[in-house]
């Protein structure tokens, strides 16, 4: 039986890296006595497949997660299960099952919308979208290695202020294997400093984009 879920990774767990949140979601289900398919070889994993990894620090309303189980069960009792095993930080929103033969779920995400609170201002906000959308380049380094963020933007623009005020942009970055745009990126290249920011995935896109 293959199930994707959604869920949310909330402050709580902001600063909990990829694989550490990997092995929550691991540690979840098997509280909840889930049968888990294990993988075959000498180190036997469950298997499960998250979608794309969120950076350190930042959370995300619609997290998606694939696994795998040996018995069928009604997705009500598997729900019901999770959200009794699950830790603080981790909030499931809804199971589906899926053909087995569907493809692998890190092979059909295109893209991450992100909404970006901004803690402390940037001057000329508006004019510093504008140039990021209007660029033909934007060469940024990360590890070491040049890239160029300009491509990996599909869309940026100015919202509205959150509930205490603050200016929020909203952010459809491409995420694709060796072609994913970070947010950070994005603030950096505009002059803001990241860490001054709050950083939300809202939604990961499926399919062609």
């Amino acid at each position: 039986m293959r199930l994707r879920l959604t869920f949310s990774k909330t402050l709580a767990m902001r600063f909990t890296g990829h694989m550490d949140l990997h092995r929550s979601l691991e540690r979840t289900f098997r509280r909840a006595g889930l049968p888990l398919t294990h993988s075959q070889g000498f180190t036997k994993r469950p298997k499960m497949n998250l979608a794309s990894a969120l950076p350190l620090g930042v959370t995300g309303d619609h997290e998606l997660a694939d696994i795998w189980l040996d018995e069928a069960m009604p997705l009500n009792e598997i729900e019901d299960r999770i959200r009794k095993a699950a830790p603080p930080g981790i909030e499931l929103h809804q199971t589906i099952e899926l053909p087995e033969e569907a493809p692998k779920l890190q092979n059909v995400v295109s893209a991450s919308d992100f909404v970006v609170t901004l803690l402390e201002p940037i001057d000329s906000l508006e004019k510093r979208v504008a140039d990021v959308l209007a660029a033909d380049q934007i060469i940024r380094t990360r590890r070491g290695k040049e890239y160029d963020l300009r491509p990996l933007v599909l869309d940026l623009s100015v919202i509205e202020p959150d509930g205490e005020g603050r200016v929020c942009l909203a952010m459809r970055l491409r995420t694709q294997e060796g072609a994913t745009g970070r947010p950070d990126e994005v603030i950096a290249a505009m002059g803001g400093e990241p860490f001054d920011t709050r950083i939300n995935r809202v939604k990961i896109h499926l399919g062609p984009e």
